[in-house]
């Protein structure tokens, strides 16, 4: 059993909530705060179920006839599935407030993937392509240094999402377009030098890339209308 996923798991769900009480004490309401807590565990839940589902079918085993499985993660998660299915969740349950929460949920989504990519000391992930920089490291038994690719990750959505809470208030679903940028363009720069025998989903990146810059984009010239001269 790969306990080091679950593991990872609760490094990522531990910094989102970490970052949802900072955004809380540097002005949020409380309400808002505590009903995003509220739907970051059952939504997490949802993206996992979904993922494991979308490994098992893919590896060719059968949900219905071995659904003990769901709950056995030496098959891995795929990630985009369980991150549609955690992002429906989200926006179902919390329609009510959906543009205001998905705000006040990019800075601590992003600190979640900042602890998923640094939870990679834990599961022995970090590294990618070769390198000769300074910082450099290589994996024990071996001489080859690599870049400790899922450390720049980490760190990069870390400072994103500090950033955003830093930096505000901005327009509304502004930060949320922002998060879509960071998200997905921290993932376009680390692509070459991660370790793999494909490139990845690049285009998924893109897209997400191209939606979020939209999206800020939407919000600044809303704003702009909505001042007064």
């Amino acid at each position: 059993m790969e306990f080091t996923l679950l593991g990872a798991t609760a490094i990522a769900l531990t910094s989102v909530y970490c970052m949802s009480w900072l955004e809380e004490h540097r002005g949020e309401t409380a309400s808002h705060s505590k009903k995003l807590r509220g739907l970051i565990l059952p939504a997490t839940l949802v993206g996992l179920v979904a993922g494991r589902l979308a490994a098992m079918i893919s590896n060719g085993v059968n949900p219905l006839t071995n659904p003990q499985e769901i709950i056995i993660l030496r098959a891995g998660v795929v990630a985009g599935p369980a991150t549609i299915a955690a992002l429906t969740w989200i926006a179902w349950a919390g329609r009510s407030e959906l543009q205001t929460l998905t705000d006040r949920l990019a800075p601590a989504a992003l600190a979640g993937l900042a602890g998923w990519h640094g939870a990679c000391v834990v599961r022995d992930t970090c590294l990618g392509t070769s390198s000769d920089l300074p910082w450099a490291l290589a994996q024990h038994g071996s001489s080859i240094t690599r870049h400790p690719v899922d450390l720049y990750a980490s760190l990069a959505y870390l400072v994103i999402a500090v950033a955003l809470i830093m930096l505000k208030p901005f327009p509304p679903s502004f930060a949320a377009g922002a998060g879509l940028v960071g998200a997905t363009g921290v993932r376009l720069l680390t692509e070459p030098i991660r370790a793999s025998l494909d490139s990845g989903p690049t285009h998924w990146y893109l897209a997400g890339l191209l939606g979020g810059v939209a999206l800020t984009g939407w919000a600044v010239s809303r704003s702009r209308k909505a001042t007064p001269d």
